[in-house]
């Protein structure tokens, strides 16, 4: 069974394709049986989460203990890692996600998944980064991308690593997320200590 880390927003967006996008991400999940991975109790990771769990997904959340005590937690997941910071999140993620997908959000959004992008480039691990452009939403970052890879600052072959897949009515893209394993997809960092 796959396990998905999923990155999205906090709040809902100013239009309500976000949310019913991160439903039908949590909905698509659980009918492939696979595990989600995500944080609190945020309007669009809170909504892919419960639609997971309605339709029989498996919800591993990971939330720093500040979050906690701000009653931010979402209580009816499967199961709640409890850590002591954003640090310790980001790395239980990391070792309990086999892909990544990122939902539209902020910053932080943006910060989480780019971080295992990075971790991908310096070869910690081989798992796959997808971004899910709902409605256009990451299509300039897409643009910024490829800026970088044309301006000599990044190389095309980490371009390459990244999936930009629009949500479609039957989601399909996720199972291609999801299969895209590598033949060596073992997490490296365990092998470099860190």
């Amino acid at each position: 069974m796959s396990s998905v880390g999923i990155f999205c927003g906090s709040a809902n967006g100013n239009d309500p394709v976000y949310s019913k996008a991160a439903r039908q991400v949590g909905q698509r999940l659980a009918e492939q049986g696979g595990y989600r991975l995500r944080r609190g109790k945020g309007r669009t990771d809170g909504a892919v989460a419960d639609a997971a769990l309605q339709y029989g997904g498996a919800v591993i959340g990971v939330i720093p203990q500040s979050l906690v005590a701000r009653e931010i937690a979402h209580t009816g997941l499967t199961h709640l890692h409890v850590v002591a910071n954003m640090h310790e999140r980001k790395m239980k993620m990391a070792e309990l996600a086999d892909a990544f997908i990122a939902l539209p959000g902020g910053a932080g959004t943006l910060e989480e998944i780019f971080e295992q992008w990075t971790w991908a480039q310096l070869g910690l691990h081989a798992k796959p980064c997808a971004f899910f452009d709902v409605d256009g939403f990451y299509r300039p970052l897409q643009d910024m991308i490829r800026q970088m890879v044309s301006k000599g600052f990044l190389k095309k072959s980490y371009e390459d690593m990244l999936l930009f897949r629009k949500i479609c009515r039957k989601l399909r893209n996720i199972s291609l997320i999801t299969a895209r394993q590598t033949s060596n997809g073992r997490d490296k960092r365990k092998q470099h200590g860190g």
